[in-house]
Parts: structure tokens; C-alpha cells; sequence
């Protein structure tokens, strides 16, 4: 910015020099400047040197990123993952590099099993999985679920919105896990678990259907225990489910072990019996959620259906018939 010689650094250093002052030749001398004068000051006796006493220069922190890199400090976590890790030049599944899962073709049910079980299950595990998803991806817009989610996206709200419109939401298969496992573990025979589930005044979890029966049979449930009998190394409790469905139906036909039933009941066989798992593993997996966790997975395919069914067909705001609706007032009260 200097407009003139006068205005340069140079000439101001040159003029203050000639004025007297100690004037650095560069930043580098100030520090031996100062140390010059200042013994210089106590020659003079202008200064006393046992008024002043030795400060230690402040420690200068070490740089953080450089001192975490020789592995001198540590952060505490904020939290902890065991699942997946993107800090790498590749993205990691349990251990395992995302173009290891593809050249191996492990499909969404081997992804589900890296990161849900933290482990790479067999194929037919994985077909399992994939086909838990297909038989719960929907159930007609009748039920609640698919009913909500048209409603609301009827209503123009998004996505997200509409698909979770429906708190009251699965866990049958977690039920039905933990029923007919608990009553198989503890003994009981299918007639004493129907006899003490009925007495407790309870329903029992997977078993029951609106619709299907014995003579109208649910595919869907076909599919599950066909699967099941003929890649699993072992099938107790969903056998132990179909042995109750043989006790419930002698009193109502409908009584059958349902989707529900029969999935939660494959996949803890399939848990305890891949030999991946030890059984309290795999009671843990149960109590976890991981059943209700496939089947939100899978039902969730058919709600976004309905969402983008009910957009591309421009159905406008819902609303409800009156003639199926039952008006239940009170008159108001009279002085």
C-alpha cells in the first residue's frame, strides 16, 4: 500500500534506526534484540536483575490429528458400531469389503445377515431371509397397515409420513417366537401348551386366521414349511407349532399356524440350527426384535407400493362413508 519511498517498511526501519531505536533486521532478531537490550538496561543499572525472575514459555499443545496418528492421545467414543465401517477406501460390512458381497452374490439376504447377525449365514439362509421378505411384502390395501398408508398419501403427505402412519405395527412374529419356543424348551406337550395358554385367558401368537383354513389353506404358510423341511438341518419347533395347529383346529378350522407362526417358529430353527449361533445367541436375536425387524422390512415393500400406487393413480383426499360408520351420541344434558 506504500504510495512513496517514504511510505515503505525500509525507510521507516531506516529512520527509526537513525532516531535510536533498535530496530530487528528481520523477526528473527527480535527475540535477540530484546535480550540485548534488556542486559543492556541492567548494566545501566536502569533495571535491577533480581526483580525479575526466569518465566517458563507456556507449553504449546500438541496438534491433535498428528498426536492421534502416533497413537499418543485417544478420544473417548460417543458411541459404539459393530456392523459397517466407511473409513476405508471401501465400505465394510461385517468384515466384509461391499465388492466382496457382490462378486459373491450374497443378495440382500447376506446383507441383511452381515448386518443384523454380524455374520455371512449359508445360502439357504440368505434365500430364507429374501424369502421371508416376499411372503410379508403385502397383504392387499385391506389391513391397516396398507389402509393407513393410502390414507395418508391420499392426503399428500410424504412418503416417510405415510409409511409410518400406522404405530401399532407387527409383533406377532416376536410373540410367536418366544411362545412356542419358551413351551417347546420347557416340555410341554402341544395339548398342555394350548390347555395352559387357554386358562391364562391369552391367544396364542401365529396360530388363527380370518380367512384361511384347513380346507382353505394359506400358500404362503406352504411356501415357509416346504422351505424349511427341505434345507434345514433341523425343524423342532416349527414341528412342535404344526403339532399345536393339530390341537387348535380340532376346535375351529381357522385355527391354523399362520404366516406369522410359521416364519417366526423357521427362523428360530434356522438360528439354532446353522451352527453359527449358540442357542443363547440366538434366544438374544429373538429378544432383540429381529423377527418383528423382517417383517417391518418386508411389509414396508408393500406400504411404499400402495404410497406410489395411490400418486400415480391422482386418488384425491380420502374420505370415509358414512353408511359405514355408527354415530353413538349422547344428548346433552338438560337443567
Amino acid at each position: 500500500m506504500a504510495q512513496s519511498t517514504l511510505e515503505t517498511a525500509a525507510t521507516k526501519n531506516r529512520v527509526l534506526a537513525e532516531a535510536g531505536c533498535l530496530v530487528p533486521g528481520s523477526f528473527d532478531d527480535f527475540s535477540r534484540l530484546i535480550k540485548f537490550l534488556y542486559k543492556r538496561l541492567i548494566k545501566e543499572k536502569i533495571l535491577n536483575e533480581a526483580d525479575y525472575k526466569d518465566v517458563e514459555a507456556p507449553p504449546i499443545p500438541v496438534d491433535y490429528s498428528w498426536a492421534r496418528k502416533l497413537g499418543l492421545v485417544r478420544k473417548p467414543a460417543g458411541f459404539l458400531s459393530s456392523i459397517s465401517d466407511d473409513r476405508g477406501e471401501e465400505l465394510v460390512y461385517a468384515g466384509m469389503p461391499i465388492s466382496q458381497i457382490f462378486s459373491q452374490d450374497l443378495g440382500i439376504g447376506g446383507v441383511v445377515g452381515l448386518l443384523w447377525f454380524r455374520r455371512r449365514l449359508p445360502d439357504y439362509a440368505n434365500k430364507f431371509i429374501e424369502m421371508v421378505l416376499m411372503v410379508t411384502a403385502d397383504h392387499g390395501p385391506a389391513v391397516s397397515g396398507a389402509h393407513n398408508t393410502i390414507v395418508t398419501a391420499r392426503a399428500g403427505k410424504d412418503l416417510i409420513s405415510s409409511l409410518c402412519s400406522g404405530p401399532r405395527f407387527g409383533g406377532a412374529l416376536d410373540d410367536a417366537a418366544k411362545m412356542f419356543t419358551r413351551a417347546y424348551d420347557s416340555g410341554l406337550t402341544p395339548e398342555e401348551f394350548v390347555e395352559k395358554t387357554r386358562k391364562s385367558g391369552k391367544l396364542i401368537s401365529g396360530i388363527g386366521h380370518l380367512v384361511k383354513s384347513l380346507e382353505n389353506p394359506d400358500k404362503r404358510v406352504e411356501i415357509v414349511v416346504e422351505f424349511a423341511k427341505k434345507n434345514f438341518d433341523s425343524t423342532s419347533i416349527l414341528d412342535y407349532a404344526l403339532a399345536v395347529q393339530k390341537v387348535t383346529t380340532r376346535k375351529k378350522s381357522n385355527l391354523i399356524l399362520n404366516v406369522d407362526g410359521a416364519v417366526a417358529c423357521a427362523f428360530v430353527d434356522l438360528l439354532r440350527g446353522c451352527k453359527l449361533f449358540s442357542k443363547e445367541e440366538a434366544d438374544q436375536y429373538v429378544k432383540l426384535g429381529s423377527l418383528n425387524a423382517l417383517f417391518v422390512l418386508g411389509r414396508s415393500i408393500g406400504f411404499i407400493g400402495h404410497f406410489l400406487d395411490q400418486k400415480r393413480l391422482g386418488q384425491g383426499l380420502y374420505r370415509h362413508p358414512t353408511d359405514d360408520i355408527t354415530y353413538f351420541l349422547h344428548d346433552l344434558p338438560t337443567n
